[in-house]
């Protein structure tokens, strides 16, 4: 199984040396590159766009390439020359950038540990080019695609076992790296399907579909190289088609791409479009993955409880903000395909999972069970795609808010985007530290999201509209080492950190409770949803007890097994470790929480979800506030900010206006948006 998802997760906020300094100024305040900023390009109403490309332009270079038995590529007889945008951007501190590769720079040799370019973001900004020239006619971005293209074609292998696949880095003199330093699995990159060959299938097929009738020859080509990435899948994913394996309990998909939902997701969006362009056998793979991803869907009262597409086979307890592409792949792939099982399972997500992030603080990098690390614009720009793709009335409010990101309802409180330069930063830490650098995938990932507000100007209305984000109120945690600990209780830390195999152990221990032992929680909050977190082994270990007191009177009592989940099948590791919905509300006032154990407990903590979460944010015209409804039943609320807005299903579907008698209305399971 692929590594990479964890690595990620513990190297994102680092990468490239992040330059991580305190918010001292607005993002306008850095450029991408002298004179690259200018006046903004506008759209056919004279409005300015969003979109600019400069700083993806500046992350361009020309690359020499040479045909070889098993790397080619389009036109390279006549034409020796590609382009790929520099992985990384380094800050300069006067206002510019520096571009950097991944790794070391060997200083006489010049070649960097992992590579100058990497197909993973040169698919990448071949849609952002391809979008764009469809969306504006722009003949630059056009050939910029085509160069892109080109470039990702090369770096496939073209023969031999593993004709089909995508080595992963390239060096500054076209030279390619199939294994780099540090080791990223597959290694070699082409041994085995990867994130970056389902990105190409993503390019490729939307290249396809662009180019169909404006290049015949170069479409053909493009779809060839799809096929024969299809090839390599079908000897790996593909070939695995309706095997199921039960993984912890759960029955899960065994022919997902890489084992997840998120590569193959990516893959689904590039396989959509060629299918609208009339590839049958595009179609029929589109078909196989969809129903894969559409079973990693959640019920938030049978499982993960939350409501998001969970990305990957190897936890059950783990979302990503690298697995965000699912929702909008399955909207998609819906419409292509007339699932409709599909569209409201993308629907589910964006209703459900999305209030809970943006009343979270924003799109934290990863849920692992419990929202942590830094904000990227990866996992914003999912947000919004996804919402916008659900196309839902009320998804296309959610979308706005989401958007927001971008323009200051973060943790730093300051724009991350600027649309006079195209520079989006590369992430903003929960304590409100800005990594000022602007490399290759944020910057994209910010482009998506603009090219997606440019063409629905009434979600953009919302987004530009965003200041900063006043309040918000989401899930909270106890630990339970921090709890009241009977005498037979003892707290671990693992030598070896949180990370248990599928998820991080919240505060980084967890509290061992024998038999007859037990741990107390003082709860505050008036009303909530409760959720036990407890650290479940594979054998049967007895159960968890859990009675809710106010004062010495029980209020309710309930158990969670410790542990049974069997087989872990597709997972990383024995166990699991997913919050446990405990069933019964807590009331108005304090009470205590005890959990007693009836055999082997491992007990991280006990989860808190307000009944009814919120963000506020401020906007230019005054405040809009987001309430999202945890339970099934209706509920009425105090207004957080004054305004007018709808209160609406998960599915986005308008349900009337949002106040009554004084109070917000939110639907059970919905959420309610109010603007003023």
């Amino acid at each position: 199984m692929d590594t990479s998802r964890r690595t990620f997760l513990t190297i994102a906020a680092t990468a490239s040396a992040l330059a991580l300094i305190p918010v001292d100024a607005a993002v306008g305040a850095t450029t991408a590159a002298p004179g690259l900023a200018g006046p903004l390009p506008l759209d056919a109403a004279r409005r300015p766009r969003l979109t600019n490309l400069a700083h993806l332009r500046f992350l361009l270079a020309d690359v020499p390439v040479t045909a070889s038995a098993e790397h080619t590529t389009f036109g390279i007889d006549t034409r020796p020359t590609v382009r790929a945008p520099w992985t990384y951007a380094d800050a300069d501190g006067a206002g510019g950038f520096r571009r950097v590769g991944g790794g070391n720079r060997d200083a006489v040799t010049g070649y960097w540990s992992q590579g100058a370019y990497n197909a993973d973001d040169i698919a990448r900004a071949a849609v952002v080019l391809l979008r764009d020239w469809k969306a504006t006619g722009d003949a630059q971005s056009r050939d910029e695609a085509r160069d892109l293209l080109r470039s990702l074609a090369f770096l496939q292998t073209a023969t031999g076992p593993n004709a089909g696949r995508v080595v992963l880095w390239q060096q500054e003199d076209g030279t390619l790296n199939p294994s780099a330093i540090p080791v990223e699995l597959p290694d070699p990159s082409d041994s085995a399907e990867s994130y970056w060959l389902a990105r190409s299938v993503w390019a490729f097929g939307e290249g396809h579909a662009a180019f169909r009738r404006e290049d015949a020859a170069f479409a053909e080509f493009l779809l060839a190289r799809l096929h024969l990435c299809l090839d390599a899948l079908g000897r790996e994913s593909l070939g695995r088609a309706g095997q199921w394996v039960r993984s912890d309990g759960r029955r899960l998909p065994a022919w997902l791409i890489a084992g997840g939902a998120d590569a193959t997701a990516e893959a689904m969006l590039g396989l959509s479009a060629a299918a609208e362009a009339g590839d049958s056998r595009s179609r029929g793979a589109l078909q196989t993955y969809g129903e894969g991803v559409a079973a990693m869907a959640t019920d938030p009262r049978a499982g993960w409880p939350f409501g998001a597409v969970l990305p990957w086979t190897g936890s059950l307890g783990f979302w990503h903000a690298w697995g965000s592409a699912a929702p909008e792949a399955l909207a998609r792939a819906g419409a292509v395909l007339r699932r409709r099982d599909w569209t409201a399972a993308a629907a589910a997500d964006a209703g459900r999972f999305t209030p809970q992030v943006l009343a979270a603080g924003g799109p934290s990098n990863a849920w692992a069970p419990l929202p942590a690390e830094a904000q990227i614009a990866y996992g914003a720009h999912g947000r919004v795609a996804g919402a916008v793709a659900a196309g839902g009335e009320g998804h296309r409010v959610l979308a706005g808010l989401a958007a927001g990101w971008f323009f200051g309802a973060n943790t730093a409180g300051i724009p991350t985007y600027d649309p006079a330069t195209g520079v989006t930063f590369d992430g903003v830490e929960t304590d409100g530290r800005v990594n000022r650098n602007s490399g290759a995938e944020s910057t994209i990932h910010g482009l998506l999201t603009m090219l997606l507000l440019d063409a629905n100007r009434d979600i953009a209305q919302i987004a530009t509209s965003i200041t900063g984000l006043t309040s918000h109120s989401g899930l909270r945690v106890i630990d339970a080492e921090t709890a009241r600990l009977s005498p037979g209780s003892t707290v671990v830390r693992p030598a070896d950190g949180a990370w248990t195999g599928e998820g991080n152990l919240s505060g980084g221990a967890y509290v061992q409770v024998p038999r007859g032992e037990w741990v107390e929680f003082d709860v505050t909050e008036a009303g909530g949803i409760l959720h036990g977190l407890v650290w479940r082994q594979a054998a049967d270990a007895g159960d968890a007890v859990w009675e809710v007191f106010r004062g010495r009177r029980r209020l309710w009592t309930t158990k969670t097994p410790a542990g049974g989940t069997g087989d872990r099948g597709l997972t990383e590791a024995d166990g699991m470790l997913v919050p446990q919905l405990l069933g019964g509300d807590l009331p108005a006032e304090q009470v205590t929480v005890r959990c007693t154990s009836r055999g082997d407990v491992r007990l991280d903590a006990l989860v808190i979800q307000p009944r009814v979460v919120s963000a506020v944010y401020a906007t230019t015209t005054g405040a809009a506030a987001l309430y999202a409804n945890g339970s099934r039943s209706d509920e009425r609320v105090a207004p957080l900010a004054p305004g007018t807005g709808r209160a609406y299903d998960a599915d986005g579907s308008q349900r009337g206006q949002a106040a009554q008698g004084g109070r917000v209305r939110v639907r059970g399971e919905g959420f309610t948006i109010t603007r003023g």
